[in-house]
């Protein structure tokens, strides 16, 4: 089984995070912020991974170390549960469309982090989400997962079917990334 189960305290945020690779798209999430829970179930969903989350943050200020750090968390549960990433695909390319929204997303687990988002929201906020906090989670889970990640939206004029299609196409992705064979 390739499990994984991380936490990481700060002054900024408490979170856990127990993750299988090879489970079935289970996710329960004890979270404060509702937008970014349920974009995370997508990733779990899509992914079919199953993923059990805690995030306790400074969210009376704003969401930014709770989405931060959850990408953090969730890139180092990645790593470690890939281990040595014997007989993984490594690739993963996902294009996936919601209503008017298509976006592309490309994965090589190769160890190098890097992150390309090519993404324009139109609209501050999602939800109780800041749509700025979104490149953030990516480039914490690029880094922290060691992942080369690159994500453009091809087309989309809704912000919550681009954003939502964006960790759908995530998840599968990297579902397809950490297979085994092929």
């Amino acid at each position: 089984m390739r499990l994984a189960s991380i936490v990481r305290k700060t002054e900024d945020t408490d979170i856990s995070v127990d993750l299988n690779l090879d489970g079935s798209g289970t996710f329960t999430a004890d979270m404060p912020t509702v937008f970014f829970k349920n974009m995370l179930a997508q990733i779990a969903k899509h992914g079919l991974f199953d993923m059990q989350l805690h995030v306790v943050g400074d969210t009376d200020i704003d969401g930014h170390h709770s989405v931060e750090d959850t990408g953090t968390v969730l890139g180092q549960s990645f790593s470690h549960a890939l281990g040595e990433k014997n007989g993984i695909n490594r690739y993963g390319n996902a294009m996936i469309p919601l209503n008017d929204a298509l976006v592309l997303c490309s994965i090589d687990l190769s160890g190098k982090p890097y992150l390309h988002f090519d993404v324009n929201f139109t609209t501050p906020r999602l939800g109780d989400m800041d749509t700025e906090l979104v490149q953030e989670f990516f480039r914490a889970i690029s880094i922290h997962g060691g992942m080369t990640l690159h994500i453009k939206v091809l087309h989309g004029e809704n912000n919550h079917h681009i954003a939502e299609a964006i960790f759908k196409a995530f998840g599968k992705a990297l579902c397809e990334a950490v297979s085994i064979g092929g």
